[in-house]
């Protein structure tokens, strides 16, 4: 596993980077020099007295309060450009992060989004980052600010007097014995609440993608339990963080206060004793300010770090994860290991077992031994539950078989490059997931090149054409977010429009057609006959009416294959397929006689 510096992302502006820094020491310098530069005008006044009208007291105000000003329009240039360069570095920061932190979510394998969850990885790609390029920010700026601070506001103490910078060196243990008390207890707490927030995230993510499910079963109140209970959750723990640092900063100025106090006692016996001007005590007061405001600046940034290290955690370990499915080398094309493809839209399996995971118990599937020619089609029948999902999750190597080996087109697909071996086949997922766009859009995913009269085609094919033609922007018609807008036939036709848009070698129905009426799907098994004979489909359904037509049918039970054969060889040989055609057939001739 590669480890990843996501200090390494601040490279490619390192010059902004180093730019702002320098930008806030010199906007520190000015604020550094004003209260020395107030002090030698209230000392001026001071010597000379009140004895009127005194051109040469007037003169030196004037001429240092324009140094003052001149001072201050620069120190306000160093702060806009501090604040410029800071902002295009931390966002250009956090914007590379999350591009690839993105891209390393697509590459992961199915097991391992399902391990990460998809709350945890929104609220990683989201919040975390977000964290992290204010953290970076704050470096840019705070790191630079707060130690100048401090250790020139103590120099400029002691060279005003060193009974003021003693007020400092004891103001100072007391600050950094509540700066260790924060760390060690607020710390630990910042990554359990990134943790909570996870929690708030999925639950939100599961109610608003189940809105139907909740709707259906009036679990609305349930629902605002379970997020009201994470969310609670979350708040307590946010509040102790809250407690923690409700107590720590009027601490630390109450500090601050009574050093000031002291300063101006101090100063006041030595303007009596005549050992200081007044100018200075008033100096010595700003500074000893500007030295304990710095230290309370760095105990804010002990807060952002331990929250950053904990967001930083969470988003180099999405980074660093190696996805399990590791793509091959081959690509279909001749080369000097291969002179080219050794069969064209074949599928066999050898003796392949498969258990999701992680998981428990028996495979869910064992001994699975079969092959597929080119331009056949075969179905894939069974009970729930008993492995036909799973078995074709393993063509394209959404999975990996943990025993035997799966083919395709004479390769083995651990061989394949992921993108050429996925390239050649066209999966209609059990779940037709659609994306917010227009039907083109989604249809288009098949071959984003496409013309229209390629999508007007592969439409037709998957019998879309004619509700689709009939919507308002007929194939610009807007779908909403997930299909939303759509029936569960509809979704499911544009879905095999984008299968068989890319006329791959080989297509694949998970069961993809169980939304549509007997007469869509007679009509689109006939398109595809007509317009795919040589493509190879493998089909899983429920109905036994989707799969009498198949040239050879699977009959899966508990994660193996009991039998294969044509339709009229089964209800000869297979007890188990008589018994899903007879359940079936006699429902619809019970259903069809009432």
């Amino acid at each position: 596993m590669k480890k990843v510096r996501l200090v390494s992302y601040l490279k490619k502006y390192w010059f902004f980077a180093l730019v702002s820094p320098l930008m806030m020491a010199g906007e520190v310098i000015v604020d550094l020099l004003q209260p020395k530069l107030m002090a030698s005008i209230v000392n001026k006044v001071v010597e000379t007295g009140t004895g009127g009208y005194q051109p040469e007291v007037m003169s030196f105000i004037l001429l240092t309060a324009l140094k003052m000003i001149l001072l201050v329009a620069f120190g306000g240039f160093c702060g806009v450009m501090c604040c410029y360069t800071a902002s295009v570095a931390s966002q250009g920061f956090g914007s590379d992060i999350r591009v690839d932190a993105f891209d390393k979510v697509m590459s992961l394998s199915l097991e391992q989004t399902d391990k990460f969850t998809t709350g945890s990885l929104v609220t990683r790609l989201t919040n975390d980052i977000t964290a992290l390029q204010d953290f970076v920010m704050m470096v840019l700026r705070m790191f630079v600010r707060a130690p100048i601070f401090f250790v020139m506001g103590i120099v400029m103490c002691l060279t005003l007097d060193v009974s003021f910078g003693v007020v400092a060196f004891v103001a100072l243990p007391l600050i950094l014995v509540i700066v260790l008390i924060m760390v060690v207890k607020a710390v630990p707490i910042f990554t359990v609440v990134q943790e909570k927030l996870d929690r708030v995230n999925s639950v939100v993510q599961e109610s608003v993608t189940g809105a139907r499910v909740v709707k259906a079963y009036t679990r609305e109140e349930h629902e605002i339990s379970r997020f009201e209970a994470a969310n609670d959750d979350f708040r307590r723990t946010n509040l102790r963080v809250g407690y923690i640092m409700s107590a720590i900063f009027p601490a630390m100025s109450l500090v601050m206060n009574a050093a000031v106090i002291a300063i101006i006692y101090i100063g006041g016996l030595q303007v009596q004793a005549r050992a200081v001007n007044v100018g200075d005590v008033m100096a010595a007061a700003q500074y000893i300010t500007q030295v304990l405001s710095s230290v309370m600046m760095m105990s804010f940034m002990f807060q952002q770090i331990a929250r950053s290290k904990a967001c930083a955690a969470r988003i180099r370990e999405v980074l660093e994860a190696d996805p399990t499915i590791v793509s091959g080398a081959y690509s279909g094309e001749a080369d000097g290991n291969r002179p080219g493809l050794p069969e064209v839209g074949t599928v066999r399996f050898e003796n392949v077992s498969f258990r999701y995971p992680g998981a428990a118990g028996d495979n869910v599937l064992d001994g699975i031994s079969f092959e597929v020619k080119r331009g056949e089609t075969v179905a894939v029948i069974g009970a729930t539950g008993s492995g036909k999902s799973s078995l074709v999750n393993l063509i394209p190597r959404f999975y990996d078989a943990t025993g035997g080996e799966v083919y395709v087109d004479g390769v083995n697909v651990k061989e394949w490059d992921l993108g050429a071996l996925r390239s050649r086949i066209g999966f209609v997922l059990q779940k037709s997931e659609l994306f917010s766009g227009t039907v083109d859009e989604n249809i288009r995913w098949g071959k984003k090149d496409a013309s229209e009269e390629e999508i007007t085609a592969a439409a037709k094919i998957a019998q879309a054409d004619e509700f689709v033609s009939k919507m308002s922007d007929g194939y610009a018609s807007a779908v909403a977010e997930r299909g939303a807008s759509l029936s569960g036939g509809q979704k499911q036709r544009i879905a095999i429009s984008r299968a068989v848009l890319r006329h791959p070698e080989i297509i694949i129905f998970d069961d993809s057609t169980s939304a549509l009426d007997l007469g869509t799907e007679a009509k689109l098994r006939q398109a595809l006959n007509t317009e795919f004979a040589d493509t190879t489909v493998i089909m899983i359904a429920q109905r036994i009416a989707s799969v009498m037509h198949a040239d050879r049918i699977a009959v899966i039970e508990d994660g193996r294959i009991t039998a294969f054969d044509s339709h009229d060889a089964l209800m000869k040989s297979s007890a188990a397929y008589r018994d899903i055609y007879s359940s079936q057939m006699k429902s619809s001739e019970g259903g069809a006689e009432a």
